[in-house]
């Protein structure tokens, strides 16, 4: 991690994670997105949103060896993304470790399928964020 992030990081406090986490979110709820297939679709979705409102971050940011997130932004919170139902104990093991990395402040799952998380993990928050939510209906 360079040091302009590191010093961005290192200077917010939980009040301005929430506040941050919060616009994050109001830029996921304009995503407009059908059943789709494709993980990656999801992701170029949420690239051009955070692009559009100017949220700095960078993608398929690598934490260490075999632990890269998809996206991270310049004030520490990370943002995954599940295709489907995900398996909740794989998922818990991946945001376990994300968290354990000093950097990562916050982290936000986006599923198209609902699945449980905690909403802290190593005293750092967690969201989820359900694309089926935004459908208006509940798919199975």
């Amino acid at each position: 991690m360079s040091n302009k992030i590191r010093g961005k990081i290192d200077n917010k406090s939980k009040a301005d994670i929430s506040e941050e986490i919060e616009e994050i979110l109001s830029v996921l709820r304009r995503i407009r997105i059908g059943v789709t297939d494709s993980e990656f679709e999801i992701q170029d979705l949420i690239d051009d949103l955070m692009t559009k409102h100017e949220i700095s971050y960078e993608k398929e940011y690598r934490l260490a060896a075999r632990n890269r997130i998809d996206f991270f932004t310049d004030s520490g919170i990370g943002i995954e993304v599940k295709r489907g139902k995900p398996n909740k104990r794989q998922v818990l093991k991946q945001l376990e470790r994300y968290t354990s990395f000093d950097e990562m402040r916050a982290i936000i799952l986006v599923v198209d399928r609902n699945v449980n998380i905690p909403d802290q993990i190593k005293g750092k928050r967690c969201v989820l964020f359900g694309l089926n939510r935004l459908w208006g209906v509940a798919l199975s």
